[in-house]
């Protein structure tokens, strides 16, 4: 039988790049002893109010068909969000989607195609060049080198840009770096795009993860406005990945042709969890707040949990929910230290290598476990680094 290209185009990159999680899963299922420190799935509960809000709308009967652009409420909440951000921004600025992801999905199906290119920084979240090839495009990628912070640079930028490039895919706060880009690099990168006439997508979920810096993006900047699409969600934020919602935040005219798409795909999100949302645009919720402290106190755990650790150096991030270790001082990339980690330590972390190639040598360690988990982990993990070390001192 015959089957559409996409399948081809995305064959290998499915779960594959989840291996030693699922792997991990399911070790932990038979009993195993196994500290999960893989995906960023946030350790608190969604707000209670939340929750509420929800059934309140569910038994008030709000789950019939909603519309493609998205439910009243929630669309003027989200206009009134990026207005405090930029003061011509109005509801046909916005569309509703089922998280980030469908979000991403779409902006891209309505920005490249066959033949085109989207640039990302190398490293870059694992479902990124999945999204881009399923539009027929290829990605570009842009080193974002650890000696900067994994920053990237404008004029890293300009030597990757090719002819066929439409789009430049934007993440900050950084998944998995957890860099922030301040206002001038965005500036400079933005005036990149401008000369060679680029889209701006950026994804900006971990927005109020920020831990000291100032948050800063191209959708702010008027001399990008014409050409900048914002994507997020109340995923990380508010601590509600499975209720996938999300939205795309961009030009009016980009919006409008856009909607023919989304409503194809979907016709509408959840009424229900629409007005959930639109609750948690417009209260005073602490979740954010409580996760940035505690995952910029288990950052700094796992620094002070490393620091005799031999041939591991931690990168700590500025925002969001992981940080990178580097273990190319212990003779083994990313991936082999990770899997020798698993089955020697029962420790759980995802190999560098599933978010590109400048990440070959780094564990991507997920903190949203309690602190106890934290510091075990780190334990085990200079265990490990003193065997190997051990053993690489030996064969020299």
């Amino acid at each position: 039988m015959r089957y559409a290209a996409i399948t081809s185009r995305l064959a290998d990159l499915g779960s594959g790049k989840w291996t030693l999680h699922i792997r991990a899963r399911q070790l932990k299922a038979e009993g195993a002893d196994i500290i999960e420190l893989t995906i960023g799935e946030p350790d608190l509960p969604p707000d209670r109010s939340l929750l509420d809000e929800c059934q309140r709308a569910m038994n008030a009967g709000r789950y019939r068909y909603s519309n493609g652009r998205g439910e009243p409420a929630v669309v003027a909440a989200l206009a009134e969000k990026y207005r405090r951000r930029r003061a011509d921004v109005t509801a046909e600025n916005v569309l509703c989607f089922p998280g980030t992801q469908t979000a991403l999905f779409a902006v891209m199906l309505g920005l490249v195609e066959a033949g085109d290119a989207v640039l990302v920084g190398d490293p870059l979240y694992a479902t990124y060049e999945g999204v881009i090839r399923s539009t027929g495009a290829h990605h570009v990628l842009v080193p974002l080198k650890p000696e900067f912070g994994f920053h990237m640079r404008a004029k890293d930028l300009e030597k990757a840009i090719t002819p066929e490039c439409r789009v430049l895919l934007l993440n900050t706060p950084h998944n998995p770096t957890g860099a922030v880009l301040t206002a001038a690099e965005i500036a400079a990168i933005g005036e990149v795009a401008r000369r060679h006439d680029l889209w701006i997508v950026c994804d900006e979920v971990y927005e109020e993860l920020v831990f000291d810096a100032a948050f800063a993006s191209p959708f702010d900047n008027a001399d990008l406005a014409e050409r900048t699409v914002v994507v997020s969600s109340i995923s990380k934020s508010h601590a509600a990945p499975g209720f996938r919602s999300g939205w795309a935040v961009g030009p009016v005219e980009f919006t409008n042709r856009l909607l023919p798409i989304s409503e194809t795909m979907l016709f509408g999100v959840q009424p229900f969890i629409a007005d959930m949302t639109a609750y948690a645009l417009t209260h005073e919720i602490d979740t954010a707040k409580k996760m940035r402290e505690a995952y910029k106190r288990r950052a700094g755990r796992i620094v002070d949990g490393l620091a005799d650790a031999p041939g591991v150096l931690v990168l700590p991030p500025e925002a969001g929910m992981f940080t990178l270790i580097d273990v190319s001082g212990t003779g083994l990339s990313g991936a082999a230290f990770a899997w020798a980690l698993l089955e020697e330590e029962g420790v759980a972390v995802m190999p560098g290598s599933s978010f590109g190639e400048e990440a070959q040598n780094f564990l991507r360690v997920s903190l949203t476990v309690p602190d106890s988990d934290i510091d075990e982990a780190c334990r085990r993990i200079s265990s490990l680094a003193e065997r190997l070390t051990a053993r690489k001192e030996r064969r020299a």
